[in-house]
């Protein structure tokens, strides 16, 4: 039994399955569902979890080469909110796309990582180094 880190069976059979250059989505509580992309639900209520919590909870495990995110974060949210992002993702590259493209992108993943996060465009998909 595990005892630490990650306790969640199916975000631990995601992160096993992300090769080198393969993505994971995290997203927030209102991104659309793809049927054909594995999907694991973690909301529970508003803002628990949080896109950033999740983020935390898998860097340790997860080398991460590069994240992408909507560039419309930039525009809807507060620089308080930007910076905090900012910061869970120093180190990690990092660009911002227009929302349509960035939706291109996730019919690619391994998976997605649902949250209850209530930031408007908090998702992001990352690269895997």
């Amino acid at each position: 039994m595990l005892k630490t880190g990650i306790l969640n069976p199916q975000v631990l059979s995601l992160l096993a399955r992300v090769r080198h250059t393969n993505a994971l989505v995290i997203a927030d509580r209102g991104f659309p569902f793809w049927p054909d992309v594995e999907t694991v639900d973690l909301s529970l209520v508003d803002d628990l979890p949080t896109v950033l919590q999740v983020l935390a909870a898998i860097r340790p495990n997860f080398h991460i080469a590069h994240a992408c995110m909507a560039c419309e974060f930039l525009r809807e949210n507060m620089p308080a909110t930007r910076a905090r992002f900012a910061k869970a993702l120093q180190g990690i590259a990092t660009t911002h796309e227009p929302h349509v493209q960035f939706k291109q992108r996730v019919p690619a993943a391994i998976g997605l990582i649902r949250t209850g996060d209530t930031v408007q465009y908090a998702n992001m998909v990352l690269v895997s180094g």
